[in-house]
């Protein structure tokens, strides 16, 4: 069988056990501070685990793309130097939520593996937990008290972490002994009795004090690997002799010139094996979203890039090699895991230009690490110093590992320990030059469910479920919480009488906590009052909604290429990077502008939607985020007939108008191959425009070109200032004061230019069509400006030049104008408030009542 057919089987055979074949989650775990990668098939079903979560399916199977570089599971050293260590890999996995247990898990693995696979029986062991004889007495079904084996603790006991779901596993493993005598070799960590697939019965839960209670549900979770089961099947000694690495190997072999002969102590065959296991973590984890850098799972990419380029350089290649195994790997797997097809070029451009930037200080590097090894020579020493392993790390950018790999091949050692001595030194120096803020994450994992209301509500009651120390947590609320790039909402909590800001917001299970700005009272079952800053809310929806077009106008403008690297949603900017390759033009940078403008412009509805996740996956137009940890249902957001669609769990607005307005403030790189775009939009582009005329009084420069930008700004903002009040018009108009069926509208606004505020009356005119009369203030320079205008049926009755005229007089000025129009001024700011309250007076006797 094909590595294919393999992994086609396994499905098949539990979708006809009623198992729902679930997709892969992604190898960058977002929403679990815990881990770097994702490191087992369970840590997608983690929620359901711990209670917090749950799946409209009882039974589930996947293929599950893990990494590991580190821990119990891998050595990195080992990858490549023996036949079944790998940094990635795929985990085959089944799963019964609080449904079937360990009768059924155990019958199922042994027809899968002796009835459908046809593995011999008699190479077959089974290991226990030292105390589960229900397990024991189920394999006593199928093998021999001889080849059921009992371990403790360490090898047969399966824990989430110190305290949560745990339980005993079973394990079988695989004996490649030619006499079968493999048994004494069982969990013994050697390639001649090998463990295939893991068991994982979770019944219990461990609690703060050690102690173990029983679950209210049992649940099953297992694991198999899926290289390992390759080789077993295909009769291979090693995985790497299996159709999942030899297409890559071949193609190393072709492009080097040199042949694999697949024995573990040639050097060549090490080489191409570590190239090939490191090109599958990197593009894999590119694809779903990580990037090589100097920190967390960033570094840990940019060390395997660098291990696997040194690598490359012992079979001869002296330039980039490894983003050319990029097409071979999406040949192979692009079927199963179809993001490496869409991210292909992404992937092979990025690892080319980390390749490019490592090649150009390697060869110094290699020069330096020479001179070390002579003069550590010359000292009868083998130890290369923790002082000249950090020289190479931090001038030349070798990581300990690969200054390890090249000390090991001149038969020296590297003092590890001096190594993380200068780094910790490092480290401080650096932690005393800034100062760095962390997000503390709760250790706890709530009980409480909370439901978010915010979508349609910024005031609420809710009823308090839990308060501890600044910390409350309620049934419901409209506050948001950090996700996706969006900022939490802030804003104030009234409890018994006390008021309390709430100055952030964290998510705990299904809990939404509010942060206070001190200790609340615990008054469980208390009603809360809830209410969210709504003018920052606003900014920040005005932002977020401009996110979506700036997305789709990068696409359009820049190329389908274009995705979603990362976002910042705040009231006052919004960021958004998305891999590029090169500096955006200043041409295309205009281009998106009037793109993403002309939308606003165009008053377009903002439209959500909740559907199945399977059923938005079908869907190419919608795009999906790596940054976004998604549920069976999705929220979907679009505009404009379909031009943008994509899945987001954040506030909006309710049309494109109210956004007001777009200005990009800067564009730059973060990374190869990784662009951002700084923005503002709504009151953000007034205070960017604010700031822009501020520089140019301070430097008392007459530049042009910024004069004209000012002026296109200024423009923009009038029209801002415009659709935002025709949005607000039929408001006023419905609570309009009335002199029997004429409505009369009186209103200060804020503007700054008469035309404007001409404008806004002749909208407001034409929303009122008949009987209408309207006075439109504004104060402009210490002088009130004033605006009179009446509809066509009341302009004999009550001329719009007489209202104006009699409205100024009122505040000490003077004016007049045309029938349906007219404009007036006053200098006496301190009788405008009358003058708006005793107006519908002026009407009257006009009027003659």
């Amino acid at each position: 069988m094909t590595s294919k057919e393999i992994r086609q089987s396994f499905f098949d055979f539990f979708e006809n056990k009623l198992h729902k074949i679930v997709p892969s989650a992604p190898v960058i775990p977002h929403g679990d501070p815990t881990l770097l990668f994702t490191n087992a098939g369970m840590n997608q079903f983690k929620d359901v685990f711990l209670g917090s979560g749950n799946r409209e399916y009882k039974r589930a199977a996947d293929t599950q793309k893990c990494i590991r570089v580190s821990g119990k599971h891998n050595d990195l050293e080992e990858v490549g130097r023996d036949t079944y260590h790998h940094t990635f890999f795929e985990m085959l996995g089944n799963w019964s939520f609080g449904d079937y247990y360990k009768n059924e898990a155990i019958e199922w693995a042994w027809e899968l593996l002796t009835d459908l696979w046809k593995l011999p029986k008699e190479r077959l062991h089974a290991t226990v937990y030292r105390t589960d004889d229900e397990a024991y007495e189920i394999w006593k079904k199928y093998l021999p008290a001889d080849r059921i084996h009992r371990f403790d603790e360490k090898d047969n006991f399966w824990e989430m972490g110190e305290t949560g779901p745990c339980g005993p596993c079973s394990e079988i493993h695989y004996d490649r002994t030619p006499d079968l005598s493999g048994g004494k070799y069982v969990n013994a960590g050697v390639p001649e009795v090998i463990e295939i697939w893991n068991l994982v019965f979770i019944q219990f839960n461990r609690k703060v004090d050690g102690t173990l209670e029983n679950l209210t549900s049992k649940h099953v979770d297992t694991g198999m690997g899926f290289e390992r089961i390759c080789a077993v099947i295909q009769g291979k000694n090693s995985n790497y002799d299996t159709d999942v690495f030899m297409p890559i190997i071949r193609e190393i072999e072709r492009l080097s010139g040199i042949g694999y002969n697949g024995e573990l102590i040639d050097n060549n065959g090490i080489a191409m094996r570590v190239i090939a296991d490191h090109v599958r973590t990197l593009s894999f984890a590119i694809a779903d979203g990580a990037m090589p850098g100097n920190e967390g799972r960033g570094y840990v990419l940019r060390r395997l890039l660098r291990r696997a380029s040194r690598y490359a350089r012992n079979l001869n290649f002296s330039e980039p090699v490894l983003y050319k195994l990029v097409g071979i790997l999406v040949e192979n797997m692009g079927e199963i895991f179809p993001e490496i097809i869409q991210q292909r070029q992404f992937i092979e451009r990025i690892i080319k230009a980390e390749e490019e930037n490592f090649l150009q200080t390697l060869d110094r590097g290699l020069d330096r690490f020479d001179e070390i090894i002579t003069r550590i020579k010359t000292s009868g020493e083998t130890i290369i110093p923790g002082s000249d392993a950090f020289l190479l790390f931090d001038s030349f950018g070798f990581p300990l590992d690969l200054t390890e790999v090249i000390a090991r091949e001149n038969n020296f050692s590297v003092d590890s320990n001096g190594f993380n001595s200068c780094m910790d030194e490092q480290r401080r120096r650096s932690r005393d030059a800034r100062k760095v803020k962390f997000q503390q994450v709760d250790s706890v994992l709530h009980k409480e469910e909370s439901e978010f209301i915010g979508y349609s509500e910024s005031v609420s009651e809710g009823k308090v479920l839990s308060a501890s120390e600044n910390r409350l947590i309620l049934d419901r609320t409209p506050f948001y919480t950090e996700s996706g790039g969006q900022v939490s909402d802030t804003g104030e909590i009234i409890l018994a009488g006390e008021k309390y800001f709430v100055s952030d917001m964290q998510k705990s299970g299904n809990a939404i906590i509010h942060i206070l700005d001190r200790e609340v009272e615990p008054l469980i079952g208390e009603i809360a009052l809830a209410k969210v800053d709504l003018q920052k809310r606003k900014h920040i929806m005005r932002n977020h909604s401009v996110t979506h077009l700036l997305h789709e106008a990068l696409r359009t403008i820049l190329g389908s290429h274009v995705q979603q690297a990362g976002s910042l949603v705040s009231p006052d900017y919004l960021r958004f990077d998305f891999n590029h390759f090169e500096k955006v033009p200043k041409e295309a940078i205009t281009e998106i502008e009037v793109l993403v403008n002309s939308k606003i412009l165009d008053a377009i509805p903002v439209e959500t939607m909740v559907l199945k996740l399977e059923e938005a996956r079908k869907n190419p137009k919608i795009k999906m985020f790596f940054g976004d940890k998604y549920g069976d249902t999705v929220r979907l957001v679009v505009m404009d007939n379909k031009y943008s669609m994509e899945l987001c769990g954040g506030t909006h607005v309710k049309n494109t108008s109210e956004i007001g307005a777009f200005k990009i403030t800067a564009e730059s790189s973060i990374a190869a191959g990784v662009r951002r775009i700084e923005a503002v939009s709504g009151a953000g582009v007034q205070k960017y425009l604010n700031e822009l005329i501020a520089k140019v009084d301070e430097k008392q420069q007459n530049n042009v070109e910024l004069s004209e930008k000012i002026k296109s700004l200024e423009k923009k903002l009038e029209q801002f200032k415009i659709e935002e009040f025709k949005q607000a018009a039929n408001v006023w108009i419905d609570t309009a004061y009335k002199i029997d069926s004429i409505r009369i509208i009186t209103r200060q606004i804020e503007v700054n230019d008469l035309d404007v505020l001409r404008s806004i009356a002749e909208n407001l005119r034409n929303s009122l069509g008949k009987q209408g009369v309207a006075l439109l203030t504004a104060v402009m320079n210490d002088k009130i400006q004033l605006v009179c205008t009446v509809t066509d049926d009341l302009m004999k009755t009550i001329p719009a030049g007489q209202l104006a005229s009699a409205a100024a007089a009122a505040i000490g000025g003077s004016g007049g104008g045309r029938p349906h129009l007219a404009t007036a001024g006053g200098k006496d700011l301190s009788l405008l408030p009358e003058l708006l309250k005793n107006f519908p007076d002026i009407v009257k006797e006009k009027l003659g009542k």
